[in-house]
């Protein structure tokens, strides 16, 4: 790409559906960083796209923080930052250390497992549901409609599926507040409306749950498939947290988003961008643009896994994220020392979409062990 079309690629994000493709990490930060020639609100362009379209779940318009401008988008940013200032890193660590060794009981006696669907999801979204203040039932309805906007389900079926499950947590959390994301949402002093509580939680949701599934998976293919994790001339292999930040820069859990329209035809690198056309960020690409990688990942607070400018992940975010994946991680290790993939690397099939970067399965083997003791 970099080759035939230099920073700036044509693309389409779906058959029919034009976009640009943005591989350079400088012209990234630049439009990142310029929300007034790049506002993120999709409401102009979406009004061009054929009806039905899957991905619409994943880009339309929403009344919520990555998908506004201006005074709204500064009014969704301050609700969601201040609820997720109230995040306890010490819970989330004791939240893990509790639900992780009970999912590993259920699978450690057969020496095999699918790591996504038998641990890494269901931990994933335990630990985030207790965050949010979710209860299991409503939890469950969420999962599934979620999963179904990831993948491309159409858009009528997605929205409804969601915007009831999180209605009735609104609902919930109005009547029956607790220490919580969500109490915080609806007690904050933007006075969320209940449909501006149900978009804000579709972003909670889409991002505490899918990206950090995401990097556990990444990273752990990462961990199981280079030596350099699993032995050492020194015999110290390299830690859980190395790989992470190397995952993050090189394999980050959404390789395209970060998705902006300009208001008007924009010069860019030599390049004419049409107005209220999608700019999509290959966080994938810009990572690992050769004019800045390395070869070093290590403390690599530049990667744009957690994107830039206003709409970037919050600050509070994004320590979670990180911790969140290191615990689920290093509870598997801790318990299963010799977990080895169970086919070859280039056998793994990945979940299709133009946006994530997810694997359907993730198949181990391992010498039986266990039941552990739980915490």
């Amino acid at each position: 790409m970099r080759g035939q079309h230099g920073s700036l690629v044509p693309v389409e994000i779906w058959p029919g559906v034009p976009a640009t493709l943005v591989v350079n990490y400088g012209t990234a930060v630049r439009i990142l960083g310029d929300p007034d020639h790049f506002p993120a609100d999709p409401s102009t362009w979406q009004k061009t796209v054929p009806s039905g379209c899957p991905i619409m779940p994943m880009v339309e318009a929403r009344p919520n923080a990555i998908r506004t401008s201006g005074v709204a988008h500064t009014r969704y940013r301050a609700s969601i930052n201040d609820a997720l200032a109230g995040i306890d890193l010490h819970a989330v660590r004791s939240m893990v250390d509790r639900s992780a060794i009970p999912l590993v009981n259920a699978f450690c006696a057969d020496g095999k497992a699918d790591l996504l669907s038998q641990y890494a999801l269901p931990l994933v979204f335990s630990v985030f549901c207790q965050m949010l203040g979710c209860p299991p039932d409503i939890g469950a309805r969420v999962a599934a409609a979620s999963a179904a906007m990831f993948d491309g389900v159409d858009t009528d079926t997605v929205n409804a599926q969601m915007g009831e499950a999180l209605l009735d947590l609104t609902a919930l959390k109005r009547a029956h507040p607790g220490n919580d994301i969500a109490t915080r949402l609806v007690q904050h002093p933007a006075a969320l409306s209940d449909e501006e509580m149900v978009h804000q939680l579709v972003l909670l949701f889409a991002a505490g749950v899918e990206p950090p599934l995401n990097l556990v998976a990444n990273t752990l293919v990462l961990m199981m498939t280079d030596a350099r994790f699993t032995s050492s001339v020194h015999d110290t292999p390299l830690s859980t947290r190395t790989a992470i930040d190397e995952r993050l820069a090189t394999d980050p859990p959404m390789a395209n988003y970060c998705i902006t329209y300009p208001r008007q035809p924009t010069l860019v690198d030599g390049v004419w961008l049409p107005a209220h056309q999608p700019v999509v960020i290959s966080m994938a690409a810009c990572n690992t643009d050769p004019q800045l990688n390395t070869g070093v990942f290590v403390d690599n607070g530049w990667n744009l896994a957690f994107s830039s400018g206003d709409h970037a992940c919050p600050d509070p975010a994004r320590p979670y994220g990180i911790l969140l994946a290191q615990d689920v991680i290093d509870q598997l290790l801790d318990l299963l020392p010799d977990i080895e993939l169970a086919v070859a690397q280039q056998d793994l099939v990945w979940r299709p979409g133009p946006f994530h970067r997810a694997l359907t399965e993730l198949p181990v083997v391992f010498g039986p062990a266990g039941p552990f003791a739980t915490v």
